[in-house]
């Protein structure tokens, strides 16, 4: 019985999703990353406009804690992904949510909260729009502006519920130390339930 979570949360085009599948590789667990959640979700739907997006993500965030409620109650370990919300950025409280779950089955989590130079992570938002890979139901569809951009990522700091959280800048990925990443959950994932994990 290893009752685990890790939840990888943070700015956008932080490369969080990339990390989820290393990390899941790793350690032999499974993911639910919120992009690819949501393309599967909408694989036979049309998407036309912001509006119907916004709906889907709502969707797409119930569909990920249904699923990770069904783990949770198996004693399953998992690792979800997403730039999750805490408190008064949407209707739902996202990090309430997930608080909530991680109580009520009472398990112990870890937190890499993704961050970087908003500049940087713009540049890297824009380019990412373009890709096929990022599916047309997660392309935002207009041109988002440097201080847009960088206040829906700040809506973001907030997100903390309660579990020891790790802060990886991922302004230039070059300098970004993934083993570190990747051997602290190791270590996290080894100590024994409701233990203190070290700062």
């Amino acid at each position: 019985m290893n009752k685990k979570i890790i939840i990888i949360e943070g700015y956008l085009a932080s490369g969080k999703s990339t990390f989820a599948l290393q990390l899941s590789k790793a350690l032999n667990i499974p993911y639910l990353i919120k992009d690819t959640f949501k393309i599967a979700l909408c694989k036979n739907i049309s998407v036309v406009n912001r509006i119907e997006n916004s709906i889907f993500s709502t969707v797409t965030f119930d569909g990920m804690m249904y699923v990770t409620e069904r783990m949770l109650e198996t004693n399953t370990p998992v690792i979800i992904e997403g730039n999750f919300v805490p408190a008064g950025v949407k209707k739902i409280d996202e990090a309430g949510a997930i608080k909530h779950l991680v109580a009520k089955y009472n398990y112990t989590s870890l937190d890499f909260k993704f961050i970087g130079n908003t500049q940087n992570l713009h540049q890297r938002f824009l380019q990412r729009e373009k890709t096929a890979e990022r599916g047309e139901v997660n392309k935002i569809g207009m041109d988002v502006s440097y201080d847009t951009f960088s206040q829906w990522c700040h809506n973001l700091d907030d997100f903390d519920i309660g579990g020891e959280t790790i802060r990886v800048d991922t302004t230039d990925f070059s300098n970004v130390d993934f083993n570190t990443c990747i051997r602290l959950a190791k270590e996290f994932m080894d100590k024994l339930n409701n233990s203190n994990f070290p700062h």
